[in-house]
C-alpha cells in the first residue's frame, strides 16, 4: 500500500463523495476562519484536477490562485465565486438560527 499525504487522502475522499465535500466546505464557512477556508479550497482544488485546472476553469492566473489559496490568502469575492463555480459550487446565504435571549 502506498503512503499518501493527508491532502491527497482528503482530495480522494472529496472525489468519491461530493456531498461530503460540500458539507465540509459549508462547515468550514460556518465554524472556521479564513486560513481554514483557504486550506479547504486547496484540498478541494486537488479533488477537481489541481490548482492549474481550477485556475483555467475559473479564468484566473494559476500563480495568483496558488497565492490566493495559501493560508495567508485573501481572495476577492469575485475570485472566490469564480473558484467555487469552477468546482461546480456557489456561495449562498442562509438565515442564522435565532440566538437565545439572556
Amino acid at each position: 500500500m502506498k503512503d499518501r499525504t493527508h491532502d491527497e487522502a482528503t482530495a480522494e475522499l472529496f472525489q468519491k463523495d461530493p456531498a461530503f465535500a460540500l458539507a465540509y466546505l459549508d462547515n468550514v464557512l460556518e465554524e472556521g476562519n479564513q486560513a481554514e477556508l483557504m486550506i479547504a479550497l486547496r484540498q478541494l482544488s486537488k479533488a477537481y484536477g489541481g490548482v492549474a485546472r481550477v485556475a483555467e476553469a475559473a479564468h484566473l492566473n494559476p500563480t495568483q490562485l496558488y497565492r490566493t489559496l495559501s493560508p495567508e490568502g485573501n481572495p476577492e469575492l469575485r475570485s472566490l465565486s469564480a473558484i467555487l463555480k469552477a468546482m461546480g459550487m456557489r456561495l449562498s446565504v442562509q438565515p442564522l438560527p435565532p440566538s437565545p435571549t439572556l
